[in-house]
């Protein structure tokens, strides 16, 4: 970096704490890993100490020569203090295992991140959540699904955690946000590098939201494939719960269904058709002993209690389900709108050609194109690529 660009990043930042920035120095040294570090600071009784230590010290912690010298000679220092001046330069923060809003549940993993990134609110942090995870290639029954289950349980505070991955992890988040609250996206990506780059309008209303963006990646992080296992992790490590909607055999989504085994997390899954390979690892896992879902309820009757009385006195009477349909009020339609909506299915799309052949002796073209585009500005339907046509559930 050039030295102007460097004093006009200084100028923008706030002052960094010797303690955080110890801790960032060491997660910005190359060849380090996050459990490595972990045992370093328990060992020596703080990140700062560790800078402190003398090059036979640091090799005596077990560290490669390598990153002892790195350590040694003041470069991983200089490193974090660059990093914290373009984390801050973005209007994100960091936040190390020793900061009071670090995540407790996430410190219970065996190899927790020793930093995170974050963008939006840090106190969701904190807050009780379930990762909501799948296939990037969903059914119109399970992104429905996904998008249901996450609006329903983030109206009543729980947070919903995903991966703005592309299918699954998208619709979860945009569930959170049809119910009008904060949800909580993890990258495997730095905090600055959008990816998919089509979820660049998602992220910003993540963040329009109050929501927030989370990675252990410094910025500049392009999406490498081995940063997402690493990532799934984190999802799982944050959660009370993990909870899965579609997902074949081979997906990535078993990484994070495995890490909440690990992490002694709960397992919800929802069931699919046994004849979709989407439904392979769901239905797998309910057979291993993860709990079935179908609504919010299978989910919040299973959340430990003191988690499920501190969400309920936050919700009050507009959590109850008697109350669940006003969250997304149904208008009157129109007999044109209401004959169109009946030939469609939440589990199975229609394309319009089929459309148009199923009701050509009771409506117009126009008529039915017209009926399509009020039920999709309703929230009704959506319409999917291919002009296919789904209900909404």
């Amino acid at each position: 970096m050039k030295a102007q660009e460097q004093q006009s990043l200084a100028a923008i930042a706030p002052r960094l704490d010797e303690e955080r920035a110890a801790w960032l120095a060491l997660a910005m040294t190359p060849g380090l890993g996050p459990k490595r570090i972990l045992d370093a600071v328990e060992a020596t009784g703080s990140a700062g100490r560790v800078l402190a230590l003398s090059l036979t010290e640091l090799e005596g912690l077990r560290f490669p020569a390598a990153v002892a010298q790195y350590i040694f000679e003041g470069k991983a220092r200089a490193a974090a203090e660059a990093e914290w001046q373009r984390t801050a330069a973005l209007g994100a923060t960091i936040v190390s295992f020793g900061c009071p809003e670090y995540p407790e549940r996430l410190k219970e993993i065996y190899d927790p991140p020793p930093v995170l990134w974050v963008r939006g609110a840090v106190g969701l942090l904190g807050r009780p959540s379930i990762a909501i995870v799948g296939t990037r290639h969903p059914t119109p029954y399970g992104s429905g699904m996904a998008e249901l289950l996450a609006r329903d349980l983030a109206a009543r505070r729980l947070l919903v955690v995903s991966g703005m991955a592309r299918g699954i992890d998208s619709f979860a988040h945009k569930g959170a946000l049809a119910a009008r609250m904060p949800t909580l996206a993890v990258w495997g990506t730095g905090v600055d590098v959008v990816y998919p780059k089509e979820n660049k309008k998602l992220a910003e209303e993540i963040l329009a939201l109050g929501g927030a963006i989370v990675s252990e990646m410094p910025m500049g992080t392009f999406p490498a494939p081995q940063n997402f296992p690493r990532r799934n992790r984190i999802l799982s490590g944050v959660s009370v719960a993990v909870l899965v909607v579609e997902a074949s055999e081979n997906s990535g989504t078993r990484v994070t269904a495995r890490c909440a085994e690990d992490q002694n997390r709960d397992l919800f899954a929802v069931p699919g058709n046994v004849t979709n390979k989407g439904a392979w690892t769901p239905n797998l896992l309910i057979k291993q002993g993860a709990k079935l879902v179908a609504t919010w309820e299978d989910v919040w009757e299973d959340l430990p209690s003191q988690i499920r009385l501190e969400l309920e006195s936050e919700t009050g009477p507009a959590a109850t389900p008697e109350t669940q349909s006003s969250l997304l009020p149904e208008p009157v339609l129109r007999a044109e709108e209401a004959m169109v909506l009946e030939v469609l299915r939440a589990d199975e799309s229609r394309q319009i050609d089929e459309l148009l052949e199923l009701l050509e002796t009771q409506l117009t073209s126009s008529e039915v194109f017209t009926a399509l585009f009020e039920l999709e500005m309703a929230g009704r339907i959506r319409c999917l690529p291919g002009k296919h046509y789904v209900r909404t559930m």
